[in-house]
């Protein structure tokens, strides 16, 4: 498990009071079930030249990370062969979760398989282990995390938590 190091505000003054660091701060394991239990997620990354790009996809969230499919010559893939930094977020801003991390091509079979068993049943698919052994699939593991919960239109600021994570191990 990517063990995490430090939760807290998010950094963002005039937003936060910092004495009430502890008060309304939202446990991981909640907020990794949105995670587990979204459809669509958006995976932001950027160019050689730094220009953003995001697009929605579908995908996993498995025990460490995100996992996600692609083909190899998509500009998600040509960005993350450049900078595999990587920002993967939910769909809503009032139930707001963000993962910023570091992505790494998959070819590990435990993973490969672990994959197209979440994914296919999820999404009505029919992936196989071979669709991915030659690359496509990707994982982004965690940095750092932010979340807060409530309506539109809500104080995010009662709920705001920001998690940091140990590095993720070389690939």
């Amino acid at each position: 498990m990517n063990r995490i190091v430090e939760t807290s505000r998010p950094d963002a003054p005039g937003y936060f009071d910092p004495s009430d660091e502890g008060e309304g701060l939202l446990d991981w394991s909640a907020v990794e079930q949105r995670l587990v239990s979204a459809r669509n997620y958006w995976v932001s990354t950027a160019s050689p030249s730094g220009a953003p790009h995001a697009m929605p996809v579908w995908g996993v969230w498995l025990e460490d990370g995100f996992l996600f499919s692609t083909g190899p010559r998509t500009r998600k893939a040509r960005n993350l062969a450049a900078n595999p930094r990587a920002v993967v977020h939910l769909e809503s801003g009032a139930q707001v979760v963000v993962v910023n991390g570091i992505a790494r091509q998959v070819f590990d079979a435990d993973l490969i398989g672990a994959f197209v068993s979440a994914f296919n049943p999820k999404y009505g698919w029919n992936f196989t282990a071979a669709d991915l052994r030659s690359g496509g699939l990707f994982e982004v593991r965690p940095l750092e995390a932010f979340a807060w919960l409530g309506d539109e239109g809500s104080d995010f600021s009662a709920t705001g938590t920001r998690w940091v994570f140990e590095s993720p191990p070389a690939a």
